[in-house]
């Protein structure tokens, strides 16, 4: 059953439910290439096993996405790659503004480095309504060790091109704005960092924590890798336990003595009460990730947050930030907006999640994750794919909600999600969202 959070953000609201089992997609995310012209550390590119080969999406299979555009509510052109190198992508903008109904919208992210004032103009002109350019960091130096190749100055002078370009064409309602990546080494510089975009016409920001693709990457993820249902019940019984001089964090030292203090034998009595009461919640606990919370962490993540807002309300920037824990009341943006993905080969994928394989280490484990797929437009065009059986199954399936939390689980990784051919979940659902985090808003894009 779809839930009442599809109706956000649709100005239709039957629409809105209806959006992921309509006969064509409502938001399409073309790959327009895979190459780039820097050499992120944070890129999917540079994991291990991801097998991305480099290559741009052409003309030829842009046309085979035309019988989507009459419906289409948002084209995003983007993906693993930077779209500025693709020589078509003005002829894309074009082509699809042509077909697209007037409220709908085209946009695309970019590191900066190739916007000129000349192509800026030209694609404004072309038709895009978004352009969205990474920036870390304000600080020419931390940048460089951010984003091998970036420069401060470069992203200046494309937002500068940007702005300079909306009043060249009297399209003062282009939107511009900024992606920051959050990460350890970054995150208390995010307040300044809008402040700087704001004063140079960027109107909107994403926040997005960093997904580690690398175990050396890892500890620069500032996310809580437990559920915020979680987080919030061990807060309670801690304090419970603080005030009669328990440590709860001791629960694994002595569970398997064979002989317990009294004191001892108390502390397994309430973490086996505190495992009861998340029983009853339906909140799913993996103790170890529990015991092992960073809360100073936490709290200086979420000051570091209240101060962005805080800038955003000064400036008048719409700030959109990720969750601090890991929302176990999940909600699937893509599937729910009714998304889908072309990769510049033209297979067809549900999400940013399975868009792509590769291993990444954001639920504090090796995972796994492999491409799922459903068509390629070079063989059937858009709507034929998206509204066969397969694709169709799977987004019914995605939107259940059903299927295992990963992340919470105290057994993970296990041989259901760790393989090369995933078949079903510990759940026995055959979709692989089990181990995503981008449904528990930790992850943010443009979409």
């Amino acid at each position: 059953m779809v839930r009442n959070a599809l109706r956000e953000g649709f100005p239709d609201e039957q629409a809105a439910i209806d959006a992921p089992l309509r006969a064509f997609p409502s938001k399409i995310f073309v790959e327009t290439t895979t190459r780039c012209n820097l050499n992120c550390a944070m890129c999917v590119k540079q994991a291990r096993d991801s097998e991305i080969c480099e290559g741009d999406f052409s003309p030829e299979l842009f046309a085979r996405l035309d019988c989507a555009f009459p419906q289409l509510e948002a084209l995003v052109l983007n993906g693993v790659g930077e779209p500025l190198l693709n020589r078509h992508l003005e002829q894309f903008i074009r082509k699809a503004r042509k077909s697209m109904p007037p409220s709908g919208w085209i946009g695309f992210q970019s590191n900066g480095l190739l916007m000129s004032q000349l192509r800026a103009a030209s694609l404004i002109e072309a038709g895009v309504d978004k352009v969205c350019i990474s920036i870390d960091a304000i600080s020419p130096e931390q940048l460089k060790t951010m984003r091998e190749g970036a420069e401060v100055d470069k992203i200046d002078g494309a937002l500068a091109a940007l702005d300079q370009a909306k009043k060249l064409c009297h399209r003062p309602e282009v939107e511009i704005g900024i992606e920051f990546v959050s990460m350890r080494k970054n995150i208390g510089g995010l307040p300044e960092t809008l402040a700087w975009a704001a004063g140079r016409g960027a109107s909107f920001a994403i926040v997005t924590h960093v997904l580690p693709y690398h175990e050396l990457h890892a500890d620069q993820a500032v996310f809580c890798n437990v559920s915020d249902q979680a987080l919030a019940l061990y807060r309670s019984w801690h304090r419970k336990a603080a005030k009669i001089g328990i440590d709860l964090e001791r629960y694994f030292e002595v569970v398997f003595k064979y002989g317990r203090t009294r004191k001892e034998q108390a502390l397994v009595a309430m973490v086996e009460a505190m495992k009861a009461d998340a029983a009853r919640r339906e909140i799913v606990l993996d103790l170890k990730k529990l015991f092992q919370v960073e809360q100073p962490r936490i709290d200086e993540v979420s000051e570091i947050f209240d101060a962005a807002r805080s800038v955003a309300d000064r400036t008048g920037l719409d700030l959109r930030l990720p969750e601090v824990a890991l929302k176990q009341q999940r909600k699937c943006n893509f599937i729910e907006e009714g998304s889908a993905f072309v990769s510049w080969s033209g297979e067809i994928s549900p999400c940013y999640f399975l868009w792509h394989r590769y291993d990444c280490f954001a639920n504090g484990w090796n995972q796994k994750v492999r491409t799922k797929t459903f068509g390629n437009v070079a063989d059937r065009d858009l709507l034929q794919i998206w509204n066969g059986a397969q694709f169709k199954s799977f987004r019914e399936g995605a939107l259940a909600y059903d299927y295992s939390f990963c992340a919470s689980c105290s057994v993970a990784p296990c041989d259901y999600v760790q393989t090369e051919e995933f078949e079903q979940d510990c759940h026995i659902r055959d979709v692989q969202c089990g181990s995503c985090l981008w449904n528990t808003g930790i992850f943010q894009c443009l979409r």
